[in-house]
């Protein structure tokens, strides 16, 4: 089992938890369905919901998910496809409202960011991206909301995106990926990074020196800093860190997950960068 908050301010963890071939390899033999979860939330310090993007959850999941995960741990959720699969973003207001109103709020402290993951198809229209931005409150209910959007088209690499998303505090999904481009500015106080490279020849997904480096930029980011070695939309490097000094950032959370690539593997790929950070496993 994972040491509890041993990494400090950097979560490290898996997209779901229901994945038949975890059943071979990742979770003890005869452990049943319904403790999964239980089991995978001590392994991992953070998971990422996948099944609010394809669709609506109950409250009671939410709930019932809250009471199975430890008192430290920390959920993302994606936001539902109904949202984001649009042409005019403008439109997605009753389907943000009814997601955030639909439950997810049951899971009360454990809630992390919320990733709003747009198609690869859906290209950067400035004034469309900004309505969507603005539906996204940054409260409901007295509880402090986080937002990142996921975006997968090339036309998003440009700084004016990266000036939309810091003006609305909304993180830009980091990705390391042989399919997506890499938009690695910073433009909130926390920072969402999905690693979709891992390999079945390695025995824990990524090679040794590549979990050495994502750890490394991992504490960086926690620091308050900028990774070397990441792609940035901003005109320059020097504009870039001019432009990151007005949020005024001393320390973040960062949220490291493991997604695809070869997703038998990550389990064993968030738990050797755990490792890492000192979160030895049991």
């Amino acid at each position: 089992m994972a040491k509890r908050a041993a990494a400090g301010d950097i979560r490290v963890g898996i997209g779901g938890w229901t994945f038949e071939p975890w059943r071979d390899n990742f979770y003890p033999k005869g452990l049943t369905h319904a403790r999964e979860l239980e089991f995978a939330s001590r392994q991992v310090t953070a998971i990422e919901i996948n099944g609010t993007y394809y669709g609506s959850q109950k409250p009671e999941s939410f709930a019932r998910w809250h009471d199975e995960a430890p008192d430290d741990f920390v959920f993302a959720v994606k936001g539902p496809r109904f949202a984001t699969n649009r042409k005019d973003l403008s439109l997605s207001a009753a389907s943000v409202e009814r997601f955030l109103t639909g439950g997810v709020l049951e899971l009360k402290e454990k809630l992390g960011p919320i990733n709003w993951q747009f198609l690869p198809t859906k290209a950067f229209v400035p004034d469309d991206f900004a309505a969507f931005l603005k539906l996204l409150p940054a409260e409901l209910e007295g509880r402090a909301l986080r937002h990142a959007v996921e975006v997968r088209h090339h036309s998003f690499v440009t700084p004016d995106f990266v000036a939309l998303a810091r003006e609305h505090g909304v993180a830009i999904v980091v990705a390391d990926s042989d399919e997506h481009p890499q938009i690695a500015d910073l433009t909130a106080p926390f920072v969402y990074a999905r690693l979709q490279r891992a390999r079945e020849d390695e025995e824990h997904g990524y090679p040794a020196a590549d979990l050495d480096t994502w750890a490394e930029r991992a504490r960086t980011w926690a620091a308050g800093g900028t990774p070397d070695g990441l792609s940035m939309a901003a005109a320059a490097q020097a504009n870039h860190k001019k432009s990151e000094k007005k949020l005024k950032i001393k320390s973040r959370e960062v949220f490291v997950f493991m997604i695809n690539g070869h997703k038998l593997k990550a389990p064993a790929a968030a738990r050797a960068l755990l490792e890492r950070f000192g979160s030895p496993m049991s």
